[in-house]
């Protein structure tokens, strides 16, 4: 009986536990750092040989490249934030505004990488203006200006957006490059 009695309390505990996990879940999980391809597994030598041989030999790999996105700021990084760059941004706006930039940088490199006869005017014009921002410093890299985070999202680019990207900078989410006029924001 005694120990039914253990089983029981137990069990309620954990239940009171799962309910406050699900009260009480952030609205931004930091992401888990996946293989490049996404679905990489371990396999033997032996199994390695296996699927070389079984692959023909003439088959045509395409180049799907995936956008690098920022990720969300977790918790404890954002309580070491020194309080005078905080000011009164929330944990939930800072993470607001790194989905937007996360969402202006797929924008725009979504038009990079779509073939230029296949855009129409407006497009090709993003497209030349991205290519003009390029510089040696930026190649391979991902970067948005504040021009793109006009363009593709709703935020206002004001102090309070520049103080949010010194809290991004700070987190090492971000770097800051200068340069002919424009300052890019390279993800990091």
């Amino acid at each position: 009986m005694f120990v039914f009695q253990e089983l029981e309390e137990l069990f309620q505990k954990n239940v009171e536990d799962v309910h406050h996990m699900k009260d009480n879940i952030p609205v931004h999980m930091p992401r888990k750092k996946v293989p490049v391809n996404g679905n990489e597994t371990v396999m033997n030598k032996n199994e390695a040989a296996d699927v070389q041989l079984a692959q023909p030999e003439n088959v045509k790999k395409t180049n799907k490249s995936c956008i690098r996105e920022m990720e969300s700021i977790t918790l404890p990084e954002f309580e070491n934030i020194p309080q005078y760059m905080k000011g009164r941004v929330s944990y939930d706006q800072l993470n607001a505004a790194v989905q937007s930039i996360n969402a202006a940088v797929t924008a725009k490199y979504k038009i990079l990488h779509q073939s230029v006869k296949t855009q129409n005017n407006h497009a090709r014009k993003l497209h030349q203006r991205f290519k003009d921002q390029e510089t040696k410093d930026t190649k391979g890299q991902y970067f948005v200006v504040e021009d793109d985070i006009r363009e593709f999202t709703q935020m206002k680019v004001d102090k309070r957006f520049q103080g949010i990207l010194n809290m991004l900078r700070h987190c090492q989410r971000l770097r800051e490059l200068r340069g002919g006029g424009v300052t890019r924001y390279i993800l990091l």
